[in-house]
Formats: C-alpha cells, structure tokens, sequence
C-alpha cells in the first residue's frame, strides 16, 4: 500500500501544478491579450452615441511613427479648419483604437487644437500584441510626443489627453519627462492591482487567483502587474494634469484620478462628472467637461481669460 502511495501522490501533485500553471498563464492571457475592436466596430460604437458626420468631413493626415523599439504606430491628424498651432495628442482607452479618441475632437477644435488620434501599442492597424497597462504604452506616448514636436515646428502648444488606459499610460510617461504642457486624463487607474482585484469581485472571482494570474504574466510577458503603477511616474512631475472622472465608474473607480492628484508634484485639480460610468463623461455631459477642460487651460494662461 505504500509504495502506491509513493506513486499517486506525486502524480496528484504534479497534475495541480500543470493546472495552476496553465489556470496563471491562461489568467494573463485573458488580461493582457483582450479581444480588440476593428476600427469599423468602434467608429460604429461612436456613431450610435454621439454626431460623428466632422470626422468625413474634416482633412486628416495618415502617417507611422517609430517607438524607441521600432514598433510602428499607426497615426492620424485632424486639422483644424481654424488655423492654430495648438496641438492635441489623444489616447484611447483598452481594446478600442483610434475612434475612440473621436468624442474628444470636437471639444479640442472648438478650444483651437489640432487634433492627433492614434492606434495604441496591439490595437487598431497596430500589429497585435500584448498590452502592459502604461509601461511599454508611455514609451510609446514619450516618442509620438518627440515626433510631433519635430514633425510640426510651428507648435507653440501640445497637451496630452487620455482615456482609461490611454490616461494612464499618458501618466506614466511623464516620467520620461515629454515635452508637453499639459495633460488631461479621463478615469485613468493609479495602479492596475485596484482594477483587477476589483474586477476580480464583480465576477466573484476568488482573491487568491490574483496573485496567480500577476505569476503567469511574469512568466509569459515578462512583466509583473506590480509594475504597472502610473501614480509612481507622478513623484517628480511638474507638468499640469486635469483628472476628470465619471462619479458612478466601477471599473476604474474615482479614487484612482484623486489619489494620483494627491500624488503628483506640480499643479493637478480633479472634477468628477456626476452620474457618469466608465469612459463615457465626455457623452454624459459635455457641458461640464468642456467647462472644467476650458476653466484648466485659462487657469495655465493657454486660453485667454
């Protein structure tokens, strides 16, 4: 009977360790790997919740534009029919593309911007891959910010706007220190430890598995979630931020935008837009968005008084 033992027992044991191997990669797949939009699904999404007609009409520019590792990313400018050398650099939020950014425009025309959408790092036109939650993403930002500098010498102005993960990959490339003068960013996430534990218990997901999951991202990605901590690039940032939030977002709750305003050296004020849910404040009132958005840059000496 016991040399049965000696065989089944490490049978069992090495049959749980391939299943909690595969269930921790599998976990990091499912987190980093999401299902991306084509860019028809998202203009279509954008198109049933808001006048999208200025995007067929406005000029536009396509280009490609080099991150420091050689990863193309797929741009696009929209001019501004008023002549302005104000510039604007909006990123989406994930598993959307470049049309996400497309609710954002009309307010930053109407402020006298140029407006640049892109494609981030594994979506859109992009080439698929895996998306680290700001760390390879800021790069990506601090290099279009480089570009556009060089690409457009009339510049006197450039501000950073991003939404979910694009605002909080925009957060932390601020500590490549990019030549912006300010930042809005819409219901960004401080760190995505609070977002995924708290995704965790909406789908009643057991706590432990986290842990397992941040292993198998480790293992197949070669990064932690524990790196993925936006509000750390904030120690030192002297450049402007206004954080705006939808009062009622549960995947990315409003503590995220307030802890990284606490957070951040230089100047930051946050606004949350009442009865709001996860990226859609721009929609739900853009009457007060445009109102704190305008208020910010006049408070900077952008806008004239």
């Amino acid at each position: 009977m016991m040399n049965v033992y000696v065989v089944i027992i490490p049978v069992v044991i090495l049959i749980l360790l391939i299943l909690l191997l595969g269930t921790a990669l599998g976990l990091a797949t499912f987190i980093m790997t999401g299902k991306r939009q084509s860019l028809e699904e998202a203009f279509a999404w954008q198109t049933a919740h808001y006048d999208t007609s200025f995007y067929e009409t406005i000029e536009k520019e396509e280009y490609i534009v080099q991150s420091t590792d050689g990863y193309e990313l797929h741009v696009q400018l929209l001019k501004n029919p008023v002549p302005t050398t104000r510039y604007m650099l909006i990123s989406h939020g994930y598993t959307d593309n470049r049309m996400g950014a497309l609710k954002y425009v009309p307010l930053y025309l109407a402020l006298g911007f140029h407006c640049i959408i892109y494609d981030l790092r594994g979506h859109g036109l992009n080439q698929l891959t895996y998306t680290t939650y700001g760390i390879r993403e800021g790069r990506d930002i601090a290099a279009l910010v480089q570009d556009i500098r060089q690409r457009y010498p009339d510049l006197s102005v450039l501000g950073l706007h991003g939404e979910s993960l694009g605002a909080a990959s925009t957060i932390t490339a601020l500590k490549y220190r990019p030549a912006a003068d300010f930042v809005v960013a819409d219901c960004g996430f401080m760190d995505i430890e609070n977002v995924l534990r708290g995704g965790f218990r909406m789908m009643h997901v057991p706590q432990w598995l986290y842990p397992v999951a941040d292993f198998g991202a480790k293992l197949r990605y070669h990064h932690s979630f524990r790196e993925m901590q936006p509000i750390m690039a904030l120690s030192e940032n002297e450049i402007p931020i206004l954080f705006l939030h939808g009062s009622k977002d549960t995947l990315i709750p409003p503590r995220n935008s307030e802890e990284m305003c606490k957070r951040t050296k230089g100047y930051g004020e946050v606004h949350l837009i009442e009865g709001a849910a996860h990226a859609e404040a721009v929609i739900v009132d853009p009457v007060s968005y445009r109102a704190y958005t305008e208020a910010f840059l006049k408070q900077l000496g952008i806008l004239a008084q």
